[in-house]
């Protein structure tokens, strides 16, 4: 089975948070779980990886954070939140963008056999 090297996905693992972000505010370990799900269990990105994208996207403005003392269910967890920010947005647009123009230009040269 071939795996998705980090190395090509390392540039798109904030696209891919900020995408599940847009829909709404999500805490970390439900935003792993929705990536695992959302690829088929092709990618799982590492609690490392995924933290320490947070810290830089925070830091640039794209997410915040927020302690919420309950979940949406109303049980009583307290825990840190990500949103996307308008700044966020933004840069997730770009990176989308981005995205088409790449694969455009990869694609020229991969061959199917």
């Amino acid at each position: 089975m071939v795996e998705i090297s980090s190395d090509v996905i390392r540039g798109y693992n904030d696209t891919m948070i900020l995408s599940i972000l847009l829909k709404e505010p999500s805490y970390g370990y439900e935003i792993s779980k929705q990536i695992k799900t959302i690829t088929d269990e092709k990618y799982i990105i590492k609690e490392t990886t995924l933290y320490s994208a947070f810290t830089r996207m925070e830091k640039n403005g794209f997410i915040e954070s927020f302690v919420a003392e309950q979940d949406p269910e109303g049980n009583s967890k307290k825990r840190t939140y990500y949103r996307i920010t308008d700044k966020g947005r933004e840069y997730y647009e770009s990176k989308c963008e981005e995205w088409e123009l790449t694969k455009d230009v990869v694609e020229k040269f991969i061959q199917l056999r």
